[in-house]
């Protein structure tokens, strides 16, 4: 699967007229060493009601996985098929990577060493592929045409088959769960 995503981003111009922007390969795109994810950024907000770009590149934004402070984030991830379960220093390196809240540290260990978590509402829909969705104690087979609404839960996507899993994810900020909350010391 090539995983150069073409974007096309529309704005006005100064008469008004809808016009495209950009239109190519999106440029911010990310490989996760460890699990080879390939993470290409298309386009963030910073804040809702959303604020239209005439000239910037509001996917070209630095950010880890989870979106900015009351805003949004819309990515596609390519998920390659997992070779081999990754150690412990592996785990964090990712973790580290994507800038995401690890599995609560004061409850049962996680059950994969991708699970994490964001604090945010997650809509994704598989493009291509399969995949398993790993949550504390269920697992969910997915595939393409199949969406998930994510709502702040802690998860791993673990690639068992032979090809490459494509997702697109829009994650939004969201207030931080009870349920995170309840779990502190």
């Amino acid at each position: 699967m090539d995983n150069r995503i073409r974007r096309v981003v529309t704005t006005h111009d100064a008469q008004g007229k809808a016009v495209v922007l950009f239109d190519g390969a999106a440029p911010n795109v990310k490989v996760r060493k460890v699990g080879g994810f390939v993470s290409t950024l298309l386009w963030t907000l910073d804040t809702a009601p959303a604020r239209y770009a005439s000239s910037e590149d509001f996917g070209a934004a630095a950010i880890g996985t989870a979106p900015l402070p009351r805003g949004a984030a819309f990515r596609v991830v390519d998920f390659p098929p997992l070779a081999a379960e990754p150690s412990a220093a592996e785990q964090r390196r990712l973790l580290d990577e994507m800038a995401v809240a690890r599995h609560d540290a004061n409850a049962e260990a996680p059950r994969h060493a991708f699970t994490h978590r964001t604090k945010s509402v997650d809509f994704a829909v598989v493009v291509a592929g399969e995949i398993d969705m790993l949550l504390d104690d269920t697992e969910v087979h997915l595939r393409a045409g199949d969406v998930v609404v994510q709502q702040a839960t802690n998860h791993a996507w673990v690639n068992r088959g032979t090809e490459t899993c494509r997702i697109a994810f829009v994650l939004i900020d969201a207030e931080e769960p009870a349920a995170w909350r309840q779990h502190r010391h």
